[in-house]
């Protein structure tokens, strides 16, 4: 006779299951095995009734954390990384400069394959001389003061908000802060393995789905996109100046400029691949072609509209 599955065991797989479904094997099935999974330990006496309700709840949060985010939630996931982004930096009280700012982002974002979000897109400065720029879930689009003095036109700054919106469209917010609940499920259900999830642990769990947006925005902003996002981001920012007609050289010049302003290990620096590998990986794409000059009008518009930033 087959020996019953010690506890141990049967955490693990738990585990293994659980899996299975995140990979998409049995996404829809995921409440439904855990639910399997426990009334099999209660009817053999490997677990208890407070057991088998936490791991019923595993697999339902589990579940939950598949969900598709509809565009009101990210809507609302995305002011709250705002807000948490504007405990950092204070939004920069000039008007002309927001106005423009916005004029070109919108313009931008229309041109992108995701010309609507939720709500509208929204791009705000922030009152720092920090060379950096965010894009948060659903189009809030964060730029600093140090960002403007850095673009020495509107090509410039027309490619630093493409390269924003190309993150938007591809939703790398959203992935970042999904992956970040699955990273903190599997760690304690890995940390658990071996014993009892009881109501303590559970209560970590569903904790690790339901935590704070602000917590999961600092992350995101601390380590920043992955270097594979920030190549499709760029590519995304070639093709909508390309449709609207600025020279996508403009990305090249500001990043070079860049390379000569910002610090590897702060900042800007820290949450981007450097600016040396991004410019090779763009050559690929746009060629060697020399940057058309922008027409006098429009170096006008960005001059009035930057002066004093």
């Amino acid at each position: 006779m087959n020996k019953l599955p010690s506890n141990q065991n049967l955490v693990c797989f738990v585990i293994i299951a659980t899996l299975a479904a995140s990979i998409g094997i049995l996404i829809s099935g995921c409440a439904q095995i855990s639910q399997g999974v426990a009334a099999v330990g209660v009817a053999t006496g490997t677990i208890n009734q407070d057991q088998a309700k936490s791991i019923v709840k595993t697999g339902e949060a589990f579940g939950k954390a598949m969900e598709q985010i509809t565009p009101e939630q990210e809507y609302y996931v995305g002011r709250a990384v705002g807000a948490t982004i504007l405990q950092q930096y204070k939004p920069y009280n000039n008007e002309a400069a927001t106005m423009y700012l916005n004029e070109v982002g919108q313009t931008i974002a229309a041109a992108s394959d995701r010309p609507e979000t939720f709500k509208g897109y929204h791009f705000l400065i922030m009152d720092t001389d920090e060379i950096n720029a965010f894009a948060a879930p659903a189009g809030f689009i964060f730029v600093s003061r140090g960002m403007l003095k850095l673009c020495r036109s509107e090509d410039e700054l027309a490619a630093v908000l493409a390269h924003e919106v190309g993150h938007v469209q591809d939703k790398d917010a959203i992935n970042a802060i999904s992956n970040s609940r699955w990273t903190s499920a599997f760690t304690i259900l890995t940390a658990e393995a071996g014993k009892s999830l009881g109501g303590e642990q559970l209560k970590d769990l569903t904790t690790a789905f339901e935590g704070s947006i602000s917590d999961i925005s600092k992350k995101l902003i601390t380590s920043g996109y992955a270097r594979g996002q920030e190549r499709d981001a760029d590519k995304v920012a070639v093709k909508i100046m390309s449709r609207l007609g600025y020279d996508p050289n403009a990305l090249v010049s500001v990043l070079q400029n860049m390379s000569t302003k910002i610090k590897p290990e702060a900042g800007f620096g820290k949450t981007h691949p450097p600016p040396g590998d991004r410019i090779k990986d763009l050559r690929s794409i746009i060629g060697n072609a020399a940057a058309a000059p922008a027409p006098a009008a429009r170096q006008q518009r960005f001059a009035a509209a930057m002066a004093g930033v």
